[in-house]
């Protein structure tokens, strides 16, 4: 396994970690306490290049391996979750499907705009009542003579309200095949489209610099031109992007992780009790190499994966390990560098209380990590 970087990629991952040190750490900690979703340095890293990492050059991105958009992705997040949040939802699942499914008139108009950095983008597939539960979508896409008309409602949506975003691409049914089993469409929505509407910016535990809202679709009308690829072929489509979106939470995994990490490392360098800095103790040494430990497993399956997909073998069952054990040691590390703290740690002011909210989504999103165990056992064989 060669996880070696290339010099491009070494040269983006540099860029990218100086802005993160420079531009975002100023201000992520009043973005997030204000709840809000800082654009201006999404914008300032799509300048940069940065907001087309997987995406070809010739649609405007840069056209980085999967390894290498991991190794950025970790950097970011060690820095401020929120912002790599929106960033990995904008590269995968925001932007894959045009670019895997997509026809090239698609891609000039929706692509590029996301890979350039001059917007960004969503996908819209959890709604009320259904998100493991994919085929229960009750949001639906009807056939007219000229498109297609939406109705329904999706939740938990990161990146479609933000003042940068284009819209959001839309998982709808649209039917039953032969059998009976329902069929799904991938639908572009612009912003600005008639019917159209967003509820308030979400509140949650953590990831509050991250905006994610409720949609809402009343009878909005879609021409054929936006529907991406077969109109029965969304879900397949989802899915495929929802596997490099396993491996993103990974490496916000490892992000959030190694950020506490490095907080707890220098407060134990620095904090006396007893007369002695407090990383002198065993018990506080025992927690820091447990934690740097744990950290390494977790980024080996990650790398391991985005390695994979990069060869172009399967991935799916390594993607959903390094997902599953990558946002456990997150949790887990998370929670003993605010034990390092102490009280300090504990107190909302404190950037290691700010990554203990954060992390605990990381076993959520992209699909539950009850689902990843179920996904690794399929792979096993066990169904």
């Amino acid at each position: 396994m060669d996880f070696t970087l290339t010099e491009l990629e070494g040269e983006l991952l540099d860029l990218g970690r100086t802005y993160a040190e420079r531009e975002i750490a100023p201000i992520a900690a009043k973005a997030w306490h204000e709840e809000r979703c800082p654009t201006e340095v999404l914008r300032g890293l799509g300048e940069l290049g940065l907001l087309g990492t997987l995406v070809p050059e010739k649609w405007g991105g840069i056209g980085s391996s999967t390894v290498g958009y991991v190794a950025l992705l970790e950097a970011l997040a060690a820095v401020d979750p929120s912002v790599a949040a929106a960033w990995q939802a904008h590269s995968t699942i925001g932007s894959l499907p045009l670019l895997l499914f997509g026809d090239d008139e698609q891609r000039e108009r929706w692509l590029r705009p996301l890979a350039e950095g001059r917007k960004l983008g969503a996908f819209g597939l959890t709604e009320p009542g259904a998100g493991s539960d994919v085929r229960s979508l009750r949001t639906r896409a009807e056939r007219v003579s000229d498109g297609w008309v939406l109705t329904g409602q999706k939740a938990f949506i990161s990146n479609a309200g933000t003042d940068m975003s284009f819209g959001v691409t839309v998982l709808a049914r649209t039917g039953e095949d032969a059998s009976g089993k329902p069929r799904f469409g991938s639908f572009i929505v612009p912003k600005d489209t008639e019917g159209f509407t967003m509820g308030p910016k979400l509140r949650g535990i953590g990831w509050k610099g991250l905006d994610t809202r409720d949609l809402f679709f009343d009878g909005v009308w879609v021409p054929d031109n936006q529907v991406v690829g077969e109109p029965g072929g969304g879900l397949a489509q989802f899915l495929s992007a929802l596997e490099v979106g396993r491996i993103s939470i990974a490496a916000l995994s490892l992000g959030n992780a190694c950020g506490a990490m490095r907080m707890a490392l220098a407060y134990a360098k620095q904090h006396e009790q007893f007369g002695a800095p407090i990383a002198s103790f065993q018990a506080i040494q025992f927690k820091l190499a447990d934690m740097a430990t744990e950290i390494e497993a977790a980024r080996w399956l990650t790398y391991y994966a985005a390695s994979l997909r990069d060869a172009g073998k399967p991935f799916r069952k390594e993607a959903a390990m390094a997902k599953l054990k990558a946002s456990r040691v997150a949790t887990s590390v998370v929670s003993e560098a605010v034990q390092v703290f102490g009280g300090a740690g504990y107190m909302l002011e404190s950037d290691v209380a700010r990554f203990y909210c954060d992390a605990k989504v990381l076993e959520i999103g992209e699909g539950t990590n009850e689902i990843q165990h179920l996904v690794i056992a399929r792979e096993l064989g066990c169904q």
